[in-house]
């Protein structure tokens, strides 16, 4: 990998830099390779997915910018079925000091830590400790099977959970995890295992059935950062758990994401109120595990069938605060509904790495790795909103100079909006040159360092600077090494200024790109009966005659946001300078004050120019 983190005992902070792909070892990967075999994931059987398995597929999890990978419960699992089925999913211990040999032998486990060590990725492990398993009864149980566990004295006695009691969450029907026997044993064990198993990281189930006190002996004796699932969606509830494990998984946040992007009604607002809540609250979110989907929730995709809002709500998770976490089949658009639904097999997808949304999850880890690699502070920089309405939030991370800055939106792909942001809020300076490198388009500033963002069929846009790309591989017809593009002292704003605007371009001779779709977007207040225009020195912008120069569309204007677009494409390299005109009912031709602006069209798909009427 070009850019990541290196493996190495790694501490807390270490784990802020990573991105997490979640298996489920039995449906990831088999160790024939199959992608035909059968699995129905409402039958809650094994498939055959094995550790094995997962080495051959490491390329697809690298590929897709992940530098770590979490494993389901490795340890021995209960015999046979139940009504939900068997322990495929690993939570299901019978005995924790062997491991469970439909996954694979103890030499697998140990290549599989080697073979992630040698890419510099890191190996977490999902380990239980509050219950173990037997099927039959819970008032006739044989303990003597359960290893090292084997007497009923270990454990509280049975009795129905009530969830809305704390201390019958914590101490029915499990383990006695108060028990300093008990507690002994597991820190001897987890100690053992990291050892033996060169494990990196911990996922810890069900941490919120256990009394706190006892993760902290638990996670010492680890020595390794442990990420706790406590599921609960509120964050006052959440925060201090922190204090005993590093890491949470962040449930009050996956709760407002998924409610805000599952549909155009969905609340903005709930999110934004969310998210300036856990703020004040989290003790570190930049140690929070930021997930859409897991193996316990419904699949995103079962919620909506839009693509937009999916690209959203993962663009969202995936460049906010914390630690990204993506679950098996999340890139391939899997939609099971809820467990068992939602752990379908991998393999019949047969891996595909141009799927819409593998590539759209590499995109976001690239960026996130490149923003990390240019600002040590990234990562603990708190992400917050600079911009919300009704459908849209506006996103900053990072500090002055090297800020991304996401706009998100649950519109739909069926509708397409725009706002606009000052630099007050983002911290762009004048005339800056972004890369929006979700869509490889180009944005300027204005002179003000302001900007009109479009959001085009509901698909979200993620800015970064221009300068801080350079060789990056991110959009690399725009950054890369090949070719360099340099805009200079643009000036698209209402201020007064006088001074000559222009823009220089080098475009690299092996540019494939033959025509480039420039999107302009004008903030133009205008009166009813009159259109504005663009014209300029071009035959396409009408060669500086107004009358046959491109109008602007006025669909997505506003009193409060008065925008105007037109797409007009060029050669790339054409140097253009044009002006905005108001043409009313009449014909009478208003033009906007000097100086020109002056564009150099990159090499790119396409580019986006924003400004406001020169009065």
């Amino acid at each position: 990998m070009s850019e990541g983190p290196r493996v190495a005992a790694l501490k807390a902070s270490d784990w802020r830099n990573h991105s997490i792909y979640q298996v489920v070892t039995d449906r990831f990967a088999r160790t024939d390779l199959s992608t035909t075999a059968t699995c129905a994931p409402s039958q809650q059987v094994y498939c055959g997915g094995t550790w094995r398995g997962l080495i051959s597929k490491l390329d697809y999890i690298q590929g897709m910018g992940f530098t770590a990978v979490w494993i389901s419960p490795i340890v021995k699992q209960m015999d046979g079925n139940t009504a939900d089925g068997s322990s495929y999913h690993g939570y299901w211990a019978q005995d924790i000091w062997a491991l469970n040999s439909a996954f694979g032998t103890a030499d697998d486990l140990r290549a599989l830590s080697a073979a992630l060590h040698a890419r510099n990725m890191a190996l977490m492990v999902d380990v239980v400790t509050n219950h173990m398993a037997y099927k039959g009864c819970g008032s006739c149980v044989d303990y003597s099977l359960l290893n090292p566990f084997s007497s009923a004295s270990y454990y509280h006695p049975y009795c129905t959970i009530d969830y809305s009691n704390q201390t019958s969450i914590e101490v029915l029907p499990d383990l006695r995890t108060e028990n300093d026997d008990v507690r002994r044993v597991w820190n001897n064990w987890i100690a053992n295992l990291v050892s033996t198993y060169s494990i990196d990281g911990l996922r810890i189930d069900s941490a919120k059935h256990a009394e706190q006190s006892f993760w902290s002996g638990f996670n010492a004796a680890s020595g390794v950062f442990a990420i706790g699932e406590v599921y609960n969606g509120d964050p006052l509830y959440l925060a201090p758990y922190q204090s005993t494990i590093e890491g949470l998984l962040d449930y009050p946040s996956y709760y407002w994401i998924t409610r805000a992007f599952q549909s155009s009604s969905g609340s903005i607002s709930s999110l934004v109120d969310g998210l300036n809540t856990l703020r004040g609250a989290a003790l570190d979110s930049s140690l929070y595990g930021s997930f859409l989907e897991n193996h316990d929730v419904p699949r995103f995709a079962s919620l909506t069938g839009d693509m937009a809002l999916v690209k959203n709500a993962i663009a969202f998770t995936m460049l906010r605060d914390g630690i990204p976490i993506v679950y098996q089949g999340q890139e391939q658009h899997y939609a099971g509904s809820g467990t068992p639904n939602n752990r379908e097999a991998l393999w019949p997808s047969s891996y595909q790495t141009t799927s819409e949304l593998y590539t759209w999850i590499a995109r976001l880890n690239q960026l996130r790795a490149r923003a990390i690699s240019q600002s040590a502070s990234y990562v603990t920089y708190q992400a917050y909103p600079i911009y919300s309405d009704s459908h849209t939030i506006a996103m900053r991370k990072g500090s002055s100079g090297y800020q991304v800055v996401s706009i998100l939106t649950n519109i739909g792909s069926s509708s397409s909006a725009a706002i606009s942001l000052p630099s007050s809020v983002t911290a762009f300076s004048a005339n800056q040159v972004l890369v929006d490198v979700m869509n490889c388009t180009v944005l300027t500033t204005d002179s003000s360092g302001g900007l009109v963002v479009s959001l085009l069929l509901g698909i979200p846009r993620v800015l970064y600077p221009m300068a801080r790309l350079a060789g990056s591989g991110i959009c690399p017809l725009i950054t890369g090494a090949t070719s360099t593009t340099t805009f200079a002292s643009s000036t698209f704003t209402t201020a007064t200024s006088t001074s000559t605007s222009t823009s220089t371009s080098t475009i690299a001779t092996g540019c494939s790109s033959t025509a480039v779709a420039v999107r302009f977007n004008e903030l133009a207040t205008t009166t009813f009966g009159e259109t504005v225009k663009i014209t300029g020195n071009v035959t396409t912008l009408g060669s500086w005659n107004p009358t046959n120069g491109p109008a602007l569309s006025a669909s997505s204007y506003t009193s409060s946001n008065p925008l105007w677009s037109v797409n007009v494409s060029f050669a790339p390299g054409t140097v253009v300078t044009y002006k905005f005109v108001k043409v009313n009912s009449a014909g009478t031709v208003a033009w906007e004050k000097d100086p020109n602006h002056t564009l150099t069209v990159p090499c790119a798909a396409s580019a986006i120019v924003s400004g406001s009427w020169q009065g």
